[in-house]
């Protein structure tokens, strides 16, 4: 695979995809769609969030769940900091 963005992403369509937004969000979803401007759609997306636990009864590690996004999400390129396959 070449190391090229756009490569990397054909090579990653009708994958399962994490995107990391410079907000510090992230989605997981099946990468269907891109453009030349690294715009994202994703099918079947969740956003990982940690479990809200009091301060006091935190573990070393939070628990991580998963909300699903019912809808097909589209990312726009701008915000995007990382794509992993």
């Amino acid at each position: 695979m070449s190391g090229r963005p756009l490569d990397v992403l054909e090579a990653s369509l009708g994958e399962r995809v994490t995107v990391r937004l410079k907000s510090g969000d992230e989605y997981v979803g099946e990468l269907t769609g891109y453009d030349q401007h690294m715009n994202l759609v994703l099918e079947d997306a969740t956003i990982p969030s940690e479990a809200p636990v009091p301060e006091s009864e935190r573990p070393e590690e939070a628990e991580s769940t998963e909300e699903p996004i019912e809808d097909t999400t589209i990312i726009r390129g701008d915000n995007v900091v990382s794509i992993t396959p």
